[in-house]
């Protein structure tokens, strides 16, 4: 069992942000990815559509002998890990963003989170932000065609940059202090927001807490890999196109990236 792999899956191609973090954390686990980029984006759709997507990659993972599946999507967490964990014997790890460490962090008690319609209108982030955000001032922001521009490559466009900048607005106007980027698809955009945000404004988000618990309830659940070889990193897409992810996965060792209809 210790030598089956960890299954990942998301909308596309972000949570290969989260991937990138577990493989530096454990990297001699064997891991599956499943990008679902032929169902993205799945901030749009409604929950009970997510929470069939979900079930189905849930399946898809459990035929490819799963032993632990990692929810890297904050949408599909916020919507539907409730219900997978409540039918399905496997460990799930879930992300959400990570409200928590910037509302105790800052210092101007004003922050902002970017995320998908699905993820800020679900309920387990309502509670979430309930819990941690007493006194402090939560700027919630819809990220609009962010997703679709990772998934498409084309994030140096300009009508991008200048879309993305139009959307940072609220957050520059009411002068946070911290951005939480809440969707896996996000951190590849790190680098346009540091260009359009004050410099004093920390972005968070939660890929590197999520392969850290990762790594934890392996250990408790006994089910590490012990091999000391590199684990092999096996990515499968539902488009034909697998270009986008090549680039994003180009330094990284025992990557196999692969079109299978799911």
């Amino acid at each position: 069992m210790s030598k089956h792999p960890v299954v990942l899956f998301d909308s596309g191609v972000g949570g290969t942000s989260l991937l990138k973090e577990i493989i530096h954390l454990l990297p001699h686990e064997n891991i599956v990815y499943l990008a679902d980029s032929k169902n993205a984006p799945y901030g749009l759709r409604t929950s009970q559509d997510i929470i069939a997507l979900s079930i189905k990659n849930t399946e898809l993972a459990i035929q490819l002998k799963a032993k632990m599946i990692v929810v890297a999507c904050n949408t599909a967490t916020t919507n539907a890990i409730s219900f997978l964990r409540s039918n399905y014997s496997l460990p799930f790890i879930g992300i959400e963003p990570a409200i928590k460490p910037a509302a105790l962090n800052s210092k101007a008690k004003r922050i902002g989170v970017l995320a998908t319609k699905g993820t800020l209108s679900s309920e387990l982030f309502k509670q979430t932000s309930e819990s941690f955000t007493e006194g402090v001032n939560v700027i919630e922001v819809i990220g609009k065609g962010i997703v679709e521009a990772v998934e498409g490559g084309w994030t140096n466009d300009e009508r991008f940059i200048n879309n993305l900048n139009q959307q940072i607005q609220p957050f520059i106007k009411e002068d946070i202090d911290y951005l939480v980027l809440g969707c896996t698809h996000f951190p590849y955009i790190i680098p346009k927001l540091r260009e359009l945000l004050p410099k004093h404004v920390t972005l968070i988000d939660s890929g590197r807490a999520v392969a850290k618990q990762t790594k934890a309830i392996l250990r408790e659940k006994h089910l590490k890999n012990t091999d000391d070889s590199f684990g092999d990193i096996n990515i499968y897409t539902n488009t034909v196109n697998s270009s986008h992810l090549q680039e994003l996965m180009k330094d990284y060792r025992n990557v196999s990236i692969t079109h299978m209809d799911f």
